[in-house]
């Protein structure tokens, strides 16, 4: 099978071809994937090939507890933003089966309105076992979405729970959605939502409790304070007809225009590409210890922490400084 061009792809990609922006995707997944040397040579030639491109977009993520409305909201979100003039990307994550692997990819069903709107990219991910709400190709869908002239890229977790918070690492902004009537709501925005949101939604406000909902979230504001000198706003939605999606867009774009202004994007942004680079980092030296296994030198550690010539430590500092020594 011939190697893709990906400089064509990426130029293509960044004049609106959507064929080429799936491409590209569909390279960085592959790679990602492990699916063989290749393909990881793809992956990082798509990662070079992006990176002058790359920066530009807004980039929010929604989450919150599964069933409150996360896919409408989102699909919502991509009609008023389109109503003002802005280039839309979704990256929407499912959750794959631990049985057969596969995933329903069903929010792209949701969103099917969007389909022949050239404003917009839509693209469903499977986590594939990645756990934290997100894919594992998350990361770089995103940089390709960005080179290809999103303005705003909108990314739709797979639910999240106390410890799937992974979104708050990705975004510019993050979006926590909750529900009124659903029980846990606002006990799960206490145990670990509520220091990941930058803006709150309370959707399907027409339904008993909604006002309580809010009310509640915004006592919860109170206490927290404003220490990063953001006032977390509580946006009352109904997406299912649209109402509310204004004063989203409006606080997303208050937002937007607070972290340019103290620097804070950029900061988080670094602190993305730190953490980004870690775990790039943390990976290589996986896969070479994992090739160091079966290698003399390991064995020769493992018997002489038998023997009582070395503790397990001293064993680890020695493997160590083998897996990061330079290869020649």
């Amino acid at each position: 099978m011939p190697r893709p061009d990906v400089p064509d792809l990426v130029e293509r990609a960044r004049r609106g071809e959507a064929r080429s922006v799936a491409r590209l995707i569909s390279l960085v997944e592959n790679g990602m994937d492990g699916a063989g040397d290749a393909a990881s040579a793809d992956l990082r030639a798509v990662a070079a090939a992006l990176a002058p491109y790359t920066g530009r977009a807004h980039v929010v993520g929604l989450t919150g507890p599964p069933g409150v409305g996360k896919s409408t909201s989102t699909s919502v979100l991509v009609g008023a933003l389109r109503a003002r003039g802005r280039r839309v990307g979704v990256l929407a994550v499912d959750p794959s089966s631990p049985f057969s692997g596969g995933a329903l990819l069903g929010d792209r069903v949701r969103m099917g309105e969007h389909a022949t709107d050239e404003g917009v990219f839509i693209r469903s991910m499977a986590t594939r076992g990645h756990l934290g709400g997100l894919a594992w190709a998350t990361p770089q869908a995103l940089r390709v979405l960005d080179a290809a002239g999103c303005d705003v890229v909108l990314v739709e977790t797979v639910g999240v729970g106390q410890s799937e918070v992974e979104v708050v690492a990705l975004a510019d902004t993050t979006v926590v959605l909750l529900a009124p009537g659903m029980g846990d709501g606002v006990q799960a925005a206490k145990a670990g939502i509520l220091e990941i949101a930058d803006v709150f939604v309370v959707n399907k406000a027409d339904r008993d409790g909604a006002a309580q909902t809010v009310r509640d979230l915004q006592h919860m504001m109170s206490l927290d304070g404003d220490e990063c000198g953001w006032q977390r706003p509580v946006v009352p939605t109904v997406a299912a007809r649209a109402e509310g999606v204004e004063d989203l867009v409006s606080a997303l774009d208050a937002h937007r225009e607070w972290m340019d202004a103290g620097g804070e994007r950029r900061r988080r942004r670094l602190a993305r590409a730190r953490s980004e680079i870690q775990a790039i980092t943390l990976e290589r030296v996986r896969t070479r210890i994992g090739d160091l296994s079966g290698a003399e030198g390991l064995a020769t550690l493992a018997e002489r922490v038998v023997d009582g010539e070395l503790d397990p430590y001293g064993a680890a500092d020695e493997l160590a400084g083998t897996v990061v020594a330079p290869q020649r």
